[in-house]
């Protein structure tokens, strides 16, 4: 859909802390930017992948790399499901109040990057629904609801990936808000 260059990062399973994540993050776009001669990249994240690039942007100065992140199904604000996982580090990184989380609630003045925060009505892993939400004084952050949609479709939701298309087409042309699709609400 007009993008000349789409590049993707997998994180391993064993990957146990959200810092250690996103100084990857940042070095896999250091070398985006290195090999394409880009100034800035776009970046969407799923779920896990939306919180280590907010951490990225937000705590490690990559507000001068990303132009723009989109996050689909993110826990933001944390979320309490699945209780029993709490064994895996991760996992106690993305609870309401761990330290991961008030990092990312402290001041972040001057914070360049452009936020849309797609979350769902159906997202059985966000509780409360609206952890996947930004709300923060400092960050400029559009949160688009979706209706119907489930946590692992977000990514493929042919309304959803009209939505991402539309914010990141909007940034690149300073519009200020992401236009509406079927079924989705912007916030």
């Amino acid at each position: 859909h007009g993008r000349h260059q789409v590049e993707s990062l997998n994180y391993s399973p064993l990957t146990c802390d959200i810092r250690t994540a996103a100084e990857l993050l940042g070095r896999h776009i250091e070398g985006i930017c290195e090999r394409t001669g880009s100034r800035q990249v776009d970046v969407v994240g799923h779920s896990l992948g939306g919180l280590i690039a907010r951490y990225y942007v937000q705590r490690l100065g990559g507000d001068h790399r990303v132009r723009t992140l989109v996050t689909l199904g993110t826990p933001h604000s944390g979320t309490s499901v699945v209780p029993l996982a709490n064994a895996h580090p991760i996992v106690r990184q993305m609870r309401p109040g761990s330290p991961i989380l008030e990092e990312l609630a402290l001041p972040a003045p001057g914070c360049r990057t452009h936020f849309v925060s797609f979350w769902s009505d159906l997202d059985h892993l966000m509780d409360p629904l609206e952890t996947a939400c930004i709300d923060h004084p400092d960050l400029l952050a559009q949160n688009v609801r979706v209706s119907g949609v489930g946590h692992l479709a977000l990514p493929v939701h042919p309304a959803v990936a009209t939505g991402i298309r539309q914010a990141l087409d909007s940034t690149r042309t300073g519009a200020a808000t992401v236009a509406q699709a079927d079924g989705m609400t912007v916030a």
